[in-house]
C-alpha cells in the first residue's frame, strides 16, 4: 500500500517533470538493460548491424522497449550506441538515425501511462585524440556533435554518454553536448582493475565530469555487481552529483564456445540493489541483463523512498589529466606550479620557439618535474612566434611525455582557445582578466571543456596596488561568470604580487587580500618571483613571503620548483601543517640538512659588510633621488651596473617614483610605463659605447 501511495504521489507531480527535478526527488531511477542480447533474441541474424536492423524493424525494437517498460524502468535508451560516423554503417546518415531512434523509444514510453525519460545514448567512437591517437580533437567533437543534433531533434530528455573508456574522448562528447543543447548530461566510464583503458580512476574521471557540470557521473560495463562495488564507492566519494552504476550480470564466461553471463535476475537483483542503499541514485543493467533482471530489481527497491548519498562538499579547484589529480584547495599541501617554461629573460628557449622548436622546453619540463613539481605552467610569448599555433603543438608534447596537468598561459585568448581541445582532463587556463572581452570569450570555454581559471584582479590601464581595490574587481569578475552559468569550482584567484622594491607594502596587501580568499573558500595563487623583483637575496624573500602566505590561506604559488629554499619552506610546511605523516618524507630528505651561508653581503676582498648607501637613496623620492645619484656615483662610465647592483631600493623604485605616468609594474612588461627622460646623471651611461654593455632599462 505504502509503495502503491508513493507511486501515485510520483506519477501525479511527474507529469511535466524533467529529469532534474526527477533527480531531485531522491528516489532510486531504473534505467533498462543489455540491448544487443535482446535483438539477437528478437531474430537479428548473424552478422547483422544493430543500427541497420532497427532502422529495418522498427516494431521489433519498439517491442524490446516495451519489455523493459513492464519491467518498470524511468528510463529508456535508444539504441544509438554506435550512431557516429565513425561506427555507423554508411549507408544511414547520422543525424537521420539517432533522430529515428529516439522517436521510436519516445514512442514507447508515450504508451507506457506513467513518466519515462528518454536518454539520447552516446557510446565511444572506437578512436582516440591526438597526442595519443591520429583523432583532431576537433573531429571527436564535431563527430559527436552531428549525432547529439539528432538525439536531440528527436525528443531526447537527456543525454548519456556511456562505456567511455578515455578521459579524453568523454570530454570531447561532454563538450559537444555543450555546443549542441542544455539537456542534461550523464556519463559513464568503464574500469578494470580500479582504472580505465588509458588510467584513470573512478575520482580522476568524477571530479573532470564535475567540473564539466555534468548531471550524474558514474561506470557501467566490464564489471560484475561484486567487482562494480568499490568503483561506485569511490565515486561516491568524490562526487557532489548523483551517482549511476550498471553492472553487468556478472563476469562472462565461456560454456560451449559460447559467452554467457552468470548472474540470474534475482542474483543480479540481489548484489545490484545495495548500490542505492551506498547512495547511488541511478541503477540499470549492463551486459547480460535482460527485462528480467530490470524486473527483479525493481522489485528488490521496493518500498525504498529515498536514495541518501554520502555528503560530499569541497572547496577549491581539481585539475587533473589522465593518470594524474591535483586538488589545490584550503587543507591540501602547498602547490607549486612550475614556472619554467616561459621564454621571457629566456635567450634559448625564445631562440627555438622562434625556430618552432622544442627541445629546451622539454629540457625545463624534465627538470622541474624531476624538482618536484605537480603542475606546470606553459607560456610560449615571445616576439614573432604565433602562439594561436605554437601553445596547442607544445601542450600536444607535453602531454604525450608527462602524465600531470598543465596550465595554459597566454595573454592571447585565441591562444588558449586553440589549445583547449587538447587537453585530456581538467587543465588550468592562466588567466581571466578584467579586460574587455575576455571573459565574455574564456569564460564560456572553461565552463564548456570543465578547464579551471585564474582570475587576475586587472581591469583598466591602473594596477590596484591595495587588497581593497583587487577584492572589487575579483567580485565583479565573479558575478560575471556566475551571470554565465560559471561555477565557482573553476576559480582560483591571482592575489597580485606587485615588487616590494616599487610598493613597500605590496606583501602586506597581499596577505590581505590571501586572508579575503580563504575566508570565501576561494583558492589562491601568485607569481611568486614579482614580489622580490629588483632586490638582492631574492630567494630568501620569496621562501619568507611564502611561508607568511601560507599561513594566510595560500593555496598555491607560480614559482621555480627548483630554488632550494622554495623546497626547503614547502617541504617545511608539509611537516608543520601535518601533510607529511610522521615527518617521514621530511626527515629522508633533510637528515643531512645543515644550515647555508651567512646571507650578509660582504664586500669582495674586505672581509667587511658593506655600507648600507645613503639615507636619500634609501628614502626615493622625487626630491631625494637626483642629489643622492649625483653624489654618489662618482663614474659615469659605471653608475648603470652600480645602481643595478647596489642602490637599494633598486632602480625600479626610481623609475616609478620618477615617472609621469601613474604606475609601475616590473612583472609586467606590457605594463611597465617608467620615466622617458632618464636622470641627467645617467645620460652619459645610456649613450652608444658609454659603459659595459649598459642598455636602457626600461
Amino acid at each position: 500500500m505504502l509503495f502503491r501511495l508513493r507511486q501515485v504521489c510520483w506519477e501525479h507531480c511527474e507529469t511535466m517533470m524533467t529529469f532534474r527535478q526527477a533527480l531531485g526527488l531522491g528516489r532510486p531511477l531504473l534505467l533498462d538493460g543489455a540491448m544487443g542480447t535482446m535483438l539477437q533474441a528478437s531474430g537479428m541474424p548473424a552478422g547483422a548491424t544493430p543500427e541497420e536492423f532497427c532502422m529495418e524493424n522498427p516494431d521489433t525494437l519498439r517491442g524490446i522497449h516495451k519489455a523493459y517498460l513492464d519491467a518498470g524502468v524511468d528510463l529508456l535508451t535508444s539504441c544509438t550506441f554506435g550512431g557516429n560516423i565513425y561506427k555507423l554503417p554508411k549507408s544511414l546518415d547520422v543525424f537521420s538515425f539517432n533522430r529515428r531512434m529516439v522517436e521510436i523509444a519516445r514512442q514507447a514510453a508515450s504508451q507506457a501511462g506513467r513518466p519515462v525519460f528518454v536518454a539520447g545514448n552516446v557510446g565511444p567512437t572506437g578512436h582516440f585524440a591526438k597526442p595519443l591517437g591520429p583523432v583532431e580533437p576537433r573531429d571527436l567533437i564535431a563527430a559527436f556533435a552531428t549525432q547529439i543534433r539528432g538525439l536531440v531533434a528527436g525528443g531526447a530528455d537527456l543525454i548519456f554518454i556511456e562505456t567511455q573508456f578515455d578521459l579524453a574522448e568523454a570530454r570531447a562528447a561532454v563538450a559537444a553536448a555543450r555546443q549542441e543543447c542544455d539537456l542534461p548530461v550523464m556519463v559513464s566510464m568503464t574500469f578494470e582493475q580500479g582504472v580505465s583503458l588509458t588510467g584513470s580512476s573512478p575520482a580522476i574521471f568524477a571530479e573532470t565530469m564535475q567540473n564539466m557540470g555534468v548531471d550524474v557521473v558514474g561506470t557501467n560495463c566490464s564489471l560484475g555487481p561484486d567487482q562494480m562495488q568499490p568503483v561506485v564507492q569511490e565515486l561516491l566519494t568524490a562526487c557532489e552529483c548523483p551517482v549511476m552504476a550498471e553492472p553487468n550480470a556478472g563476469l562472462p564466461e565461456l560454456r560451449d564456445n559460447v559467452t554467457v553471463f552468470p548472474l540470474g535476475p534475482e542474483d543480479f537483483a540481489q548484489k545490484t540493489a545495495p548500490f542505492a542503499h551506498m547512495g547511488a541514485r541511478v541503477l540499470g543493467g549492463c551486459c547480460g541483463t535482460t527485462p528480467a533482471h530490470l524486473a527483479a530489481l525493481a522489485q528488490a527497491l521496493r518500498g525504498m523512498e529515498s536514495v541518501d548519498p554520502p555528503k560530499v562538499t569541497r572547496a577549491g579547484i581539481c585539475l587533473t589529466n589522465r593518470s594524474q589529480m591535483v586538488r589545490i584547495a584550503a587543507g591540501q599541501p602547498l602547490t607549486i606550479i612550475g614556472e619554467r617554461i616561459n621564454p621571457t629573460g629566456k635567450k634559448a628557449l625564445t631562440q627555438e620557439l622562434q625556430a618552432g622548436l622544442f627541445d629546451v622546453a622539454m629540457q625545463l619540463a624534465d627538470a622541474q618535474v624531476d624538482a618536484g613539481a605537480t603542475v606546470l605552467d606553459v607560456n610560449v610569448g615571445a616576439p614573432l612566434v604565433d602562439e594561436t599555433q605554437l601553445l596547442p603543438e607544445l601542450l600536444q608534447r607535453l602531454v604525450a611525455r608527462l602524465p600531470m596537468p598543465f596550465s595554459i598561459d597566454s595573454s592571447n585568448a585565441e591562444a588558449i582557445a586553440n589549445t583547449l581541445p587538447y587537453c585530456p582532463g581538467s587543465f588550468l587556463v592562466n588567466s581571466i582578466s578584467g579586460e574587455a572581452g575576455r571573459m565574455e570569450l574564456l569564460g564560456p570555454l572553461c565552463r564548456d571543456f570543465g578547464a579551471p581559471f585564474i582570475l587576475l584582479p586587472l581591469q583598466g590601464a591602473q594596477l590596484p596596488e591595495k587588497a581593497a581595490d583587487r577584492i572589487r574587481t575579483v567580485e565583479n569578475l565573479i558575478e560575471k561568470a556566475e551571470a554565465m552559468g560559471i561555477s565557482r569550482r573553476l576559480m582560483m584567484v591571482d592575489i597580485l604580487a606587485l615588487a616590494v622594491s616599487s610598493s613597500a607594502d605590496s606583501a602586506l596587501q597581499c596577505l590581505e587580500m590571501t586572508r579575503w580568499c580563504a575566508a570565501n573558500g576561494l583558492p589562491t595563487t601568485l607569481g611568486l618571483s614579482n614580489l622580490s623583483f629588483g632586490l638582492p637575496a631574492r630567494e630568501l624573500l620569496n621562501a619568507t613571503f611564502l611561508s607568511l602566505a601560507a599561513g594566510a590561506g595560500l593555496t598555491s604559488c607560480i614559482a621555480n620548483p627548483s630554488a632550494q629554499r622554495l623546497r626547503e619552506a614547502t617541504d617545511a610546511l608539509k611537516v608543520l601543517c601535518n601533510h607529511d605523516a610522521h615527518a617521514s618524507s621530511f626527515i629522508a630528505s633533510y637528515s643531512g640538512w645543515k644550515p647555508g651561508e651567512g646571507s650578509v653581503q660582504v664586500r669582495q676582498g674586505t672581509g667587511a659588510a658593506a655600507k648600507p648607501l645613503p639615507r636619500p637613496c634609501s628614502t626615493a623620492t622625487r626630491k631625494t633621488c637626483c642629489p643622492c645619484l649625483t653624489l654618489s656615483l662618482p663614474k659615469a662610465r659605471t653608475r648603470l651596473p652600480w645602481c643595478r647592483k647596489r642602490s637599494s631600493p633598486p632602480l625600479p623604485r626610481w623609475a616609478r617614483v620618477m615617472s609621469d605616468a601613474n604606475t609601475f609594474c616590473p612583472s609586467s612588461s606590457a605594463r611597465r610605463k617608467p620615466c622617458r627622460r632618464p636622470l641627467p646623471s645617467l645620460n652619459h651611461c645610456l649613450k652608444p659605447g658609454a659603459g659595459p654593455r649598459c642598455a636602457p632599462w626600461w
